[in-house]
């Protein structure tokens, strides 16, 4: 993860993504996020990219939200192993 500011001023943080790309019955592709409850489609590959791509955003826009609205306490980060099927 790498953190940059933003346009706002905010921070934010560079994360990468699984997407698994599938050919859609009626032509063109489905893109479904691995980690995220996020898909999307799309009729050519770069276009189906571009729509989970900013799918992806705006999840994580409201679950940041959402996030700061219920948060209280001391933000904390942890860092755990898991097994590498799950990472690569």
């Amino acid at each position: 993860m790498r953190t940059c500011p933003s346009r706002a001023g905010v921070l934010v943080a560079a994360l990468r993504f699984t997407v698994i790309l599938e050919p859609a019955e009626e032509g063109g592709f489905i893109a479904r996020c691995v980690e995220l409850p996020v898909a999307s489609q799309g009729d050519t590959r770069d276009e189906v990219l571009a729509n989970v791509k900013e799918a992806i955003e705006g999840y994580l826009e409201v679950k940041a939200e959402q996030l700061k609205q219920r948060t209280r306490g001391e933000k904390v980060e942890v860092i755990v192993e898991a097994p590498s099927p799950l990472v690569a």
